[in-house]
Parts: structure tokens; C-alpha cells; sequence
């Protein structure tokens, strides 16, 4: 499992399940205490790679079942607050202890990590910021945007990622929900591409920056 770490936050990328889904733990290295970041499926992986962290939250990023096949498990063996975005909460197995709105910080150890509420995949779809490290679940990936359910979600999702996502530096690593990393300075670049080519007002579905 990837190691991420700069001085700034330890970040452990754990790949999980079927659907090659992404949980995380974000650690503050002075403290030991982090956070997890989405509960996939084969939910014993992430709990072993915590060790003697101390689990403040438990981070969902949007409601699809995919992201929550280790939820009951996770969270019976941890007991650190769930929280997830505010018009996602219909999705949980329960109701989550903490509802999240764009703007809030979640404070683990000497670090505070920002809420971005991005939806379009979802609608209660969030990004969670830290530094220069940017989760952002399903609303971003190498390539392109999350899946979308109509021509109106895409128009959604690309508004969220370009007001919310793309105005950060491009040295800003992205880590999504499912596959590889990248960073917004690449996704910028492919966005523009995009951007600037026509294309059909009906578009959804997956779509890829660089055409499909």
C-alpha cells in the first residue's frame, strides 16, 4: 500500500474491493491522530493498516454503495464520528453523527483538513483538502470527471470542478476514489482541452477530457 508522506500529513492509499476503490488514512505525524477517508469493500485492510493511529472521523465522500461495502465493519471496530455531505446523508447504512457544508474544517491532531462540497456525481459529493493534498473521491479523476447521471449532472459536476478544484495549485496531488493519483496542474491542462473542443448538449455518462 502507497505511502504518502511530505513532512505535512502521512497519507497511507489502501486498495480495496472489486471496483478497485481507494480508502485512505490521513495521519498528523506529530500526534498520531488521522482520519479515514471512504470504506470500501475488504474493510480488514484498512483496519490493519491503522496500527496505533488514533481515528478521529470517519470521511465518506458521496453515497454509492461502493464506498460503503466496509461501512459496518469500519465503523464497529472504530468508534470515531461519521461524517458525510449534507444531501448525501440518505445514502448511509445510518445517520451519520456529523453532516458536512461546504467550508467546514475537520481538525485531526495540529491539522485542519477543508470541506468542498462538489456535487454532480452525487448530490451531497465532497472533497476533502489538506494542504496540498486534495481527496476527491468521485468527482475527480486522472483523465476526467465522475460518472453522471444526466446531461444536468455533468453541467453540475464540471461547475464544482472548476470553481472548487481547478482554482488550486497545480502542484496539488488529487487522490480519487477508485484508480491513480494526479495532480490539478495535469487536470487543468486536460480540462482545457475539453473546454475548448464542441460537444453534444446531451453529454453524460463517463466522460474523458480528452474525448472518448
Amino acid at each position: 500500500m502507497p505511502l504518502h508522506y511530505d513532512g505535512e500529513i502521512r497519507i497511507t492509499k489502501i486498495n480495496m474491493g472489486p471496483y478497485n476503490n481507494n480508502g485512505y488514512i490521513v495521519v498528523c505525524p506529530e500526534t498520531n491522530e488521522g482520519v479515514i477517508i471512504d470504506t470500501p469493500a475488504e474493510p480488514e485492510k484498512l483496519l490493519d493498516a491503522i496500527g496505533d493511529v488514533q481515528i478521529k472521523s470517519i470521511l465518506i465522500t458521496h453515497k454509492h454503495q461502493d464506498h460503503l461495502l466496509g461501512f459496518d465493519a469500519i465503523t464497529g471496530a472504530i468508534g470515531a464520528p461519521v461524517a458525510i455531505g449534507v444531501n448525501d446523508v440518505d445514502g448511509l447504512p445510518r445517520a451519520p453523527e456529523v453532516e458536512l457544508k461546504d467550508g467546514a474544517v475537520i481538525k485531526f491532531g495540529n491539522r485542519e483538513m477543508q470541506v468542498l462540497d462538489t456535487p454532480g456525481h452525487t448530490e451531497g459529493g465532497t472533497c476533502f483538502l489538506i494542504g496540498k493534498h486534495l481527496f476527491s473521491g468521485d468527482t475527480l479523476f486522472p483523465g476526467g470527471p465522475g460518472k453522471t447521471r444526466s446531461p444536468e449532472a455533468l453541467s453540475q459536476l464540471i461547475d464544482s470542478i472548476t470553481k472548487k478544484l481547478l482554482v488550486l495549485p497545480d502542484d496539488t496531488a488529487v487522490y480519487p476514489g477508485h484508480g491513480d493519483d494526479t495532480t490539478i496542474g495535469k487536470a487543468r491542462e486536460e480540462y482545457q482541452v475539453f473546454a475548448s473542443t464542441p460537444r453534444s448538449p446531451d453529454m453524460f455518462g463517463d466522460v474523458a477530457w480528452l474525448g472518448n
